[in-house]
């Protein structure tokens, strides 16, 4: 029972630390595709561009589309922040419990 609880433990840290890595891509990309679109939003904001919404593809102009990918970035980055802190609560309790049962790493 122990060793079931020290695995399930780990596997939840592999989880969110893989969950924080993909958030950190995805936030990114959108850091890329924001600066290509200010300079398309300094140049021209009603050039036309294209955004995925729920997998259907939708026609927008520049000064539309960037507001609302800085506010999905700002969210992505929130969400970092909060699995990050969840990462460390459960680190510092799979520490304690190997502590408390004396688990070292074979």
């Amino acid at each position: 029972e122990i060793q079931q609880n020290y695995v399930r433990m780990q596997n939840e840290l592999q989880a969110l630390a893989g969950k924080i890595g993909e958030l950190e891509q995805e936030a990114d990309e959108h850091g890329l595709v924001l600066s290509t679109l200010n300079e398309a939003l300094a140049d021209d904001p009603n050039r036309k561009c294209f955004r995925l919404i729920g997998g259907v593809l939708v026609e927008r102009t520049v000064k539309d589309v960037v507001p609302a990918l800085q506010t999905n970035r700002d969210g992505i980055r929130k969400v970092i922040m909060n699995l990050a802190e969840q990462y460390r609560a459960k680190e510092q309790d799979l520490e304690s419990f190997k502590r408390e049962y004396s688990i070292r790493p074979v």
